[in-house]
């Protein structure tokens, strides 16, 4: 459990310490990499050396006569289910007769060191008859195709600009790498510790592979070094399980950094082909548009993808007439799923980039463009749903540009592009100024039933009044355990409040993506801590709380609060949902498919050397709107670390995938920003509240990485005049 012992005053809207915070400054904290067991085994993956191939035979004989090997399975020994899924029920939990992409999982092996069962998995003989792998997702089979259909198909305008974009495809790079223990149980089950966003989808998975009722698969979270939407797949759960249950014996699993990158979904590849047109004074008439996304070899969340790619791809703006198609594909490249934006990311670099482009067109200032389109409260979204809640589109885009340009540089090389590693000394080197800004939707969409559920205490520990919060929401390193706190001190006024260990005994969060949360299992705490208090206040007639006192509706004291709850304390658990959403209409795209919109707006400023093609960005700046923020600071990390990504993608992130094979699977040759490569940044937070949500508060994780990559390509454009289509940016598209 985690212990938060701070004052009232720490309350919602205030920024108090993370209880996780010094631990991990530390090295101290205990990732689920860090998690040992008595008599323990090590688990190891034999995976497919090719990205597609027929499986003609396996022989295990090698690797089972290796001193200290215990297991050695593959999918005959599958006890349950064959297949699992995220969506789609499509994945092999071992592969079969086939391989459909490079590194999946052939055989597993569990020996009593982690490098004898290395050992062994590399002793196991596949025989392998490779098969031409479909690389391009437009000859594979479609996996979903959402249209969105709206207004005059036939509309005409004044000004026409079209163009095609690509994106592509990018890693969540978190720095804990798939790991996870499974220890046998005296009742024929299992207890998995495993880092993950959404335990009971994956109890749910775990024990149909294994045959078992999903009481006897017990999953209780472990330390999470980072998620980013890649750990809602699952990766070792089943294996690690499935050698437990065989050795007798517990199996801990840990992936190495090359092997992470083959052992979960990445962000979808995808190309956006556009076409806008609008008045000769700037309004926007249609928007044609036909995205195609790669969703690799197995489905993943690709159909929902696809779905928040369609719904979402015109951006912010009020277009009467709209024909859109996101379609999604099977390849034979790696298997593609939830990243942070979630096909908002993908659809924002081309709208932006369109935005742009008919400005150019039009002789219009850019940001003003935008401004002229921009939506508000009560805009009819490409759907038909209405934006019920505030839509600050042209706020946000005012307040970044107000904002005073960053100086010019000071001479110093190190502030050059190239400068560190003395390439340049600033001859070539040409400043650029770009803005954007994105819309994403916040939760489970349509009809999805979006929901979480949470438990809570209020009781008297060593003469004070204590709350125990027990949700089954996994803290990723968003800060989840936080706010937890903050919603139960604010509920209930006390300043004793501890987590409960993230398991599947309480019911379920659903799953920590969609910048859902704060929003569902904030809404969850809240509710469970009003009834709490709603129980406690009965006990004897009481209307409210203060100072520690049970008082009537004129204010007069009835009892301590800590003589009413005595020896008896008071628990509630609720199952917390948002308002409804519903489907999608399958011909037109027609519905209320999500339940919140939220906005942010970016303005990115670049030094390029044009000679070199290097590019350093100056300076960011960015406005959201949050609702309310419920941890400042917080709110401020989760913007910045989006920003981080999304610039990841516009300079330098890319798996290199060649023929269905990845050609840089490591740190050394993936790059993510360091400190070095990120900028001073200006955040500016509105708190514009929702009336539908808990506090009037708005999921904050994803739209900083939506609307970050378009800006700061736009400013190499401006910088450069080159049309830059394609992200990343490589040096030989600013040179070339």
């Amino acid at each position: 459990m985690t212990t938060v012992d701070i004052g009232v005053s720490a309350g919602v809207g205030t920024s108090p310490r993370r209880p996780d915070g010094t631990l991990k400054v530390k090295g101290e904290f205990a990732f689920s990499s860090d998690l040992w067991a008595d008599d323990m085994l090590w688990g190891a993956t034999l995976r497919s050396p090719y990205p597609h191939a027929r499986i003609r035979g396996i022989d295990l004989t090698a690797a089972l006569a290796l001193p200290g090997v215990f297991a050695v399975l593959t999918h005959e020994d599958v006890p349950g289910a064959k297949r699992y899924g995220l969506e789609i029920v499509d994945q092999p939990v071992l592969a079969m007769d086939e391989v459909r992409y490079e590194g999946e999982p052939v055989a597993i092996v569990a020996a009593d060191h982690p490098e004898t069962a290395r050992r062994a998995a590399a002793r196991i003989v596949v025989d392998y008859e490779q098969l031409p792998p479909v690389t391009d997702p437009e000859r594979g089979e479609l996996l979903r195709r959402v249209p969105v259909r709206t207004g005059d198909p036939a509309a005409t305008a004044d000004v026409v600009v079209a163009g095609e974009y690509t994106v592509g495809m990018q890693d969540q790079a978190f720095l804990g790498p798939e790991s996870g223990l499974a220890v046998p149980a005296e009742d024929g089950g299992v207890d998995l510790y495993i880092a993950t966003q959404w335990l009971h989808v994956d109890q749910k998975q775990v024990a149909g592979c294994l045959a078992l009722p999903p009481e006897k698969v017990r999953l209780s979270l472990a330390g999470v070094g980072g998620a980013f939407g890649a750990r809602e797949d699952l990766s070792m759960q089943v294996h690690a399980s499935m050698l437990a249950l065989h050795t007798g014996k517990p199996v801990k699993m840990v992936y190495g950094r090359e092997e992470s990158f083959y052992g979960h979904v990445h962000r979808h590849p995808a190309t956006l082909r556009y076409e806008h047109g609008a008045t000769r004074d700037g309004k926007l008439v249609y928007v044609k548009a036909r995205i195609v996304l790669d969703g690799g070899a197995y489905a993943s969340s690709s159909t929902a993808v696809a779905a928040n790619a369609a719904t979402l791809g015109i951006g912010p703006y009020e277009v009467p007439n709209v024909d859109m198609d996101a379609s999604v594909y099977y390849s034979n490249n790696p298997p593609c799923g939830a990243m942070r934006g979630f096909g908002a990311v993908q659809a924002c670099f081309a709208y932006e980039s369109q935005m742009d482009k008919l400005a150019l067109a039009l002789g219009l200032d850019p940001v003003q463009l935008r401004i002229r389109n921009a939506m508000t409260t009560g805009s009819r979204m490409p759907t038909g749903q209405i934006v019920e809640g505030p839509a600050p589109v042209a706020p946000l885009l005012e307040r970044v540009r107000s904002v005073p340009p960053p100086p010019a540089g000071s001479g110093d090389l190190r502030e050059l592009p190239g400068g560190v590693s003395n390439t340049t000394h600033g001859e070539g080197v040409v400043r650029g100024v770009g803005y954007a800004i994105g819309i994403k939707n916040v939760g489970f969409s349509e009809g999805f039933d979006d929901f979480s559920t949470a438990r809570v205490r209020l009781e008297v520990i060593g003469g004070e009044a204590a709350v125990l919060v027990h949700t089954a929401a996994a803290e990723v390193g968003q800060g989840l355990v936080t706010v937890q706190a903050q919603i139960a001190r604010t509920e209930l006024g006390v300043e004793r409040v501890t987590i409960a260990t993230a398991d599947t005994t309480v019911g379920s969060a659903g799953s920590s993506s969609a910048s859902r949360q704060t929003y569902v299992t904030g809404g969850a705490v809240r509710a469970a801590c009003q009834a709490v208090r709603a129980t406690l206040l009965a006990r004897v007639g009481g209307a409210g709380i203060v100072g520690g006192k049970v008082v009537s509706a004129t204010g007069a004291v009835l009892a301590d609060v800590l003589e009413v709850i005595g020896d008896d304390p008071v628990e509630e658990t609720v199952e917390w949902r948002h308002r409804p959403t519903y489907p999608l209409d399958p011909e037109t795209g027609q519905g209320n498919a999500h339940v919140q919109y939220a906005f942010a707006a970016h303005r990115a400023t670049v030094d390029v050397d044009v000679e070199l093609g290097l590019v350093r960005v100056v300076e960011i700046v960015t406005a959201q709107d949050v609702g309310k923020a419920v941890n400042p600071l917080a709110v401020e990390g989760q913007i910045h670390g989006g920003t981080a990504q999304g610039l990841g993608l516009a300079l330098m992130e890319e798996i290199q995938v060649v023929d269905g094979v990845v050609r840089n699977p490591s740190f050394t040759d993936y790059l993510i920003p360091t400190i070095l490569d990120m900028p001073p940044m200006k955040v500016d937070v509105l708190e514009l509240a929702d009336p539908h949500s808990p506090y009037g508060l708005r999921g904050v994780g994803e739209p900083p990485t939506i609307s970050s990559t378009p800006a700061i390509v736009a400013a190499v454009r401006a910088a450069t005049g080159k049309a830059l289509t394609r992200v990343p940016i490589r040096p030989e598209h600013i040179v070339g």
